[in-house]
């Protein structure tokens, strides 16, 4: 054939259309697997990716959990800051999570543990590396995960208590109404109080307080005292951390020549030494029956002077800025010299009656918490000065020391209920209350 020239069978092959299918669907493969194989790698990559946020979330939850080193070095900081050992222990349980995993590579991780304002904040940072199989037809070799944990746990509230325990001789009457007959029935007044008569510094034999320990009779005072024993090991078992709780106890003082704010226990983290001289809590001794005309509880000053004892009440939040607490245990009756300002009439400047909760304000205004364990003030009918004095206004002593305590913090407890188990019981109630931070 001449050069220049084309013969039949090349103008046919030239003309011919029917192999450019195949050849379309050639070119068209490429892109189709590369998009199946991106749906493949990326159903994959979540599913890496939910693997590795949960190992993440684990280990943020590792940092702070109760138990951990990082929540026991937040426990004994004063104040707030970053805790290094919350860290490592965050960075060791993701990393054990996946040692051997060989879907992924871990590019970037990091932790980071702070304590602030009484919480405690565990982040976990992570960015890992998944290769892909189909993928790979587009240039797509890897697919990036990025992701981050966070954990919030709020720590313990940190309070201290001040335990106001009415030790006057008002709290010599028997505890239960078993113990109130027997005296009543081995006393030729009929009287139902265990005075303890101290007479030249030595005990007088005859007295009331000697009688009731011949006869086996508990007072008031005494399962007062013995409950608030009981209360050290019930902090003691509550807290998180031994600096949680302080505990202070106080009295009116030893004996009635000295009536005073008495410090049986300065406020301490040290709860069994709490509990040995809280069980030692006495009733104030007199020198004679009648000494200084009764006039040995004074709530008026106690709680004036307990509020200069307790310092500025904080937010609970760091140890630092505990949260104050009041915790006063009384049979609500005062009785003190006060010829101005008693809510009931005089015996010359004798008052006598129910606390006078305009005290109990002035704490509450400055921050203070009170929680009030009222025992109940047992009639004494077979009593002169009873019937004459206290029964008038025998209706109002639960009203106003409930009055005086904080929302929610005040029980009433007879002496058949168990002053012990009513004192937990309020105890529990503080402790277990939520914080507000606003």
């Amino acid at each position: 054939m001449p050069e220049g020239t084309k013969g039949p069978d090349m103008l046919r092959f030239l003309k011919d259309r029917s192999g450019n299918f195949g050849i379309l669907a050639a070119l068209m493969l490429v892109p189709v697997i590369g998009a199946a194989g991106l749906a493949l790698d990326y159903t994959n990559a979540l599913s890496i990716k939910g693997r590795i946020q949960g190992a993440a979330d684990a280990a943020a939850l590792a940092a702070v959990a109760e138990s951990s080193v990082g929540v026991k070095e937040a426990m004994a900081m004063s104040g707030d800051g970053e805790i290094v050992v919350g860290v490592a222990e965050a960075l060791q349980f993701f990393k054990a999570q996946h040692e051997n995993d060989a879907d992924f590579t871990v590019d970037e991780i990091s932790a980071k543990v702070v304590k602030k304002n009484g919480r405690l904040y565990s982040i976990v940072d992570y960015k890992v590396t998944v290769p892909t199989t189909l993928s790979k037809v587009l240039g797509q070799n890897l697919i990036q995960i990025a992701g981050q944990a966070t954990v919030e746990y709020q720590t313990e509230i940190y309070r201290d208590f001040y335990l106001l325990l009415d030790n006057t001789p008002s709290m010599g009457v028997g505890a239960t109404p078993s113990d109130v007959a027997t005296m009543v029935s081995n006393t030729s007044d009929k009287c139902a109080f265990a005075c303890h008569i101290v007479n030249k510094g030595k005990e007088d034999k005859n007295s009331y307080y000697n009688l009731a320990k011949k006869l086996g009779v508990t007072t008031r005072i005494n399962v007062v005292a013995q409950a608030a024993a009981a209360l050290m090991d019930t902090a003691k078992d509550s807290r998180k951390s031994t600096n949680q709780y302080h505990m202070a106890v106080y009295t009116f003082g030893e004996k009635a020549e000295d009536t005073k704010l008495l410090e049986v226990v300065k406020s301490t983290t040290d709860l069994a030494k709490a509990k040995k001289e809280a069980a030692k809590v006495e009733l104030m001794s007199i020198p004679y029956q009648g000494y200084d005309n009764d006039q040995q509880t004074d709530f008026d000053r106690a709680f004036t002077q307990i509020g200069d004892k307790m310092g500025t009440p904080g937010s609970g939040l760091t140890a630092s800025s505990p949260e104050k607490i009041l915790f006063f245990v009384s049979d609500g009756v005062g009785d003190s010299y006060k010829p101005t300002d008693c809510t009931k009439r005089l015996t010359g400047g004798r008052c006598q009656e129910p606390i006078d909760v305009k005290y109990c304000k002035a704490l509450k205004d400055k921050g203070y918490k009170i929680a009030i364990l009222y025992t109940t003030y047992l009639p004494l009918p077979t009593n002169g000065w009873y019937n004459s004095w206290i029964k008038p206004f025998q209706n109002e002593i639960p009203q106003k020391m409930e009055a005086c305590a904080s929302p929610d913090l005040f029980f009433e407890v007879s002496p058949s209920e168990g002053i012990s188990d009513a004192m937990t019981t309020l105890f529990k109630k503080i402790v277990n209350t939520p914080l507000l931070t606003g």
